[in-house]
């Protein structure tokens, strides 16, 4: 009865987005105010059906009920509690819902915290989000149902999940991801509402930003935690694989970083208004298009879920549907967009330019070589494979300029600035860095690669510029104290892009790698470590068996550690996994995986040392709690925006 519930919960959800989405918009055009208020009741009954019918499947997983088709190819009662309800958007149907489940919540958030807005603003808004709403509940409905039963009889166990996503990555990644994707249509959103409206100014900029670093930073969340996830628990100890589904979450994610930049330029001068609103076109397109990538079966991924050519022709048209709305209404609007004024060469507006642009050609080359394969696919043109070499080679250059881009800005002035000022702010970061790079390639004993060199002067660049940029600040505020927590927000940021950086540039050029066969007592050396096998161990799980492989790593007069990698067998399918054990630290991990069994009772070991590969992840953190401060910074402005115009009022009230 549970899962009946369920279903209705997500029919009734389905009748209160449609009239979230037409009267609003009906209002609007009608004048009629009565029906723009409509919005808000039924964003939040909408919400509150989606969020019982998730409940209910949730239930349905705890309880063990394999009478839900999903529940039983996804579940089984060995499996522990933890995983059962992380099951619930382990697969196609309950990801969809969980995508529906955020959309929900954005909207309400919207509907709740936009109170300044005007009435029609607001009501465009929510009326643009309901479509949105409309489209995906249909989509869970007629191809993707959650709640689908086995009929006349069930079985009496499920089949499994997915034994590569029972770990706690899991719990954490996907629901950070879609808050992620699905946060860029509310941005989109108050694109599409800007255009109806014909309103797009500082304050829409200053409205709108909130929303899309909110997007940018779980986002940012999500794919850091998904690199964490593939590190640890796939095996082959690398963080980026340049998969297409890995692919699809970073496409979003550049033109979203472009598109908080371009709302900085919105807000402050009142330039680039439509380049704004194409971004967040894209954003969300983009978005939709990892949806599609993901869960409609043209992709062989880890991440990618369902094989039904149908789910996939409905995910496209509705994906064609939304971009080309989108895209007639901008070109029908667009022009009636233009900015006013103009800004020098020399100036922060034309960096924050520079940086959408090598921001978007990044993105360029990405699309290019995801869907280049499965578009020559499509038309029966051939199988290829694009890989990493081509992603570094055309990616990796256009980071150069971005990095150098990104030092420069923060030291510009709005509007214009002389290039004689302009180079004493650049001094003294050009000339640390310059000594810096000329001394890594001056020590010839180190034999430093030249992309290393490039790499760490970069980084450093940021890094001495953003200082340089801070010290400027405070001594024309008072001090460091008086800095806005806006200006912090970009300082982290930048600065978390920074060790990222060096974290992927170190690692990259100097890990070591070995795959080796050792048997019992053998040692073996890996850098400055030995790797010693001291045995075996029988290894019992709740829902899996196996063995766990004991070894000592050590570094000469060093007691060592202890790593014990496991190799798992899933009972269900008997399907094998390998969980890599690691022993992390802040400047290098050491990192052991065990492999397939040999003849003579050898083993195949693989053993990495990865020197600052937590920095990588330590940016990604960096980054987000740029945004966060950045998102404290826009609520504090937009509340004292509030309070100014309403004394304005109050004054003007008295004067009369």
């Amino acid at each position: 009865m549970i899962p009946e519930f369920g279903q209705f919960a997500l029919i009734l959800a389905l009748c209160l987005a449609l009239v979230q989405a037409i009267f609003p918009l009906l209002g609007i055009y009608s004048k009629q105010v009565t029906w723009a208020q409509l919005a808000k009741p039924a964003v939040l009954g909408q919400f509150t059906f989606v969020l019982i019918a998730y409940a209910c499947l949730t239930y349905a997983f705890y309880s063990n009920d394999f009478s839900v088709v999903y529940v039983a190819e996804n579940s089984n009662t060995h499996l522990p509690w933890i995983y059962r309800i992380a099951a619930v958007w382990g697969a196609h149907e309950g990801s969809l819902l969980l995508w529906v489940t955020m959309l929900g919540f954005w909207s309400a958030a919207v509907a709740c915290l936009s109170k300044e807005l005007s009435i029609e603003l607001r009501a465009a808004i929510l009326g643009i989000l309901g479509w949105l709403s409309v489209g995906f509940l249909l989509f869970l409905l007629t191809t993707s149902n959650p709640f689908q039963r086995y009929l006349p009889t069930s079985p009496l166990e499920g089949i499994d999940l997915n034994p590569l996503l029972q770990d706690p990555g899991l719990a954490t990644h996907p629901p950070m991801l879609y808050m992620g994707y699905v946060g860029f249509a509310v941005i989109f959103a108050f694109a599409m509402a800007a255009l109806l409206t014909g309103r797009l100014d500082a304050a829409w900029a200053r409205w709108a930003r909130p929303w899309a670093i909110a997007a940018w930073c779980f986002l940012t969340l999500g794919i850091t935690l998904g690199s964490w996830w593939a590190y640890r628990v796939l095996g082959w100890g690398g963080w980026w694989f340049w998969d297409p589904v890995e692919n699809a979450s970073l496409l979003p994610w550049l033109t979203g970083t472009a598109l908080i930049h371009t709302l900085i330029v919105t807000e402050k001068r009142g330039q680039l208004k439509s380049w704004t609103v194409l971004l967040a076109i894209c954003a969300f397109s983009l978005s939709l298009l990892g949806t599609f990538l993901v869960r409609s079966g043209v992709l062989v991924s880890v991440h990618a879920f369902a094989e039904d050519p149908t789910r996939g022709k409905f995910l496209l048209e509705f994906l064609a549907l939304v971009i080309a709305g989108a895209l007639l209404l901008y070109a029908i609007r667009a022009p009636k967009l233009s900015s006013k004024g103009y800004f020098a060469l020399l100036s922060r507006e034309t960096f924050l330019l520079l940086n959408n642009i090598f921001l978007i050609i990044a993105m360029s080359t990405v699309l290019l070589g995801t869907l280049y394969p499965l578009i020559l696919d499509a038309l029966g043109l051939g199988k290829i494979s694009v890989g990493p070499p081509y992603f570094n080679t055309v990616f990796i250059p256009l980071m150069i300029p971005l990095l150098f881009a990104m030092g420069v800005g923060p030291l510009c002035f709005w509007h214009k600035m002389a290039g004689k000022q302009l180079w004493q702010r650049l001094l003294l970061p050009l000339s640390l860095v310059v000594i810096l790079g000329l001394f890594l390639l001056l020590i010839n004993s180190w034999q430093i690669p030249l992309m290393v060199v490039v790499g760490i002067t970069l980084a450093s660049w940021v890094i001495f510029a953003t200082g340089q940029a801070v010290w400027l600040q405070a001594r024309q505020r008072g001090g460091i104290q008086f800095l806005s927590q806006r200006q912090w927000g970009m300082v982290l940021a930048h600065l978390g892009m920074a060790i990222c950086t060096i974290g992927i540039t170190i690692t990259t050029h100097y890990k070591i790698e070995r795959d080796v066969q050792m048997q019992i007592g053998d040692t073996t050396i890996i850098g400055a470590y030995s790797v010693k096998f001291l045995g075996l161990n029988d290894l019992r799980g709740p829902n899996y068996t196996g063995v766990s492989g004991v070894f000592r790593m050590a570094q000469a007069g060093h007691a060592g550690t202890f790593l014990t990698p496991e190799k798992r067998i899933y009972t269900s399918e008997q399907t094998a996994t390998t969980v890599a054990a690691i022993d992390g630290g802040v400047f290098r991990d050491l990192y052991l995986a065990l492999g397939e069994p040999l003849p003579n009772n050898a083993w195949s070991v693989r053993i990495y040392y990865k020197p600052f590969v937590r920095w990588i992840w330590f940016g990604g953190l960096f980054m987000l709690a740029g945004g966060l401060l950045a998102i404290g910074a826009s609520k504090k402005q937009k509340a004292f925006s509030a309070i100014v115009a309403a004394e304005s009022a109050l004054n003007s009230a008295k004067g009369g």
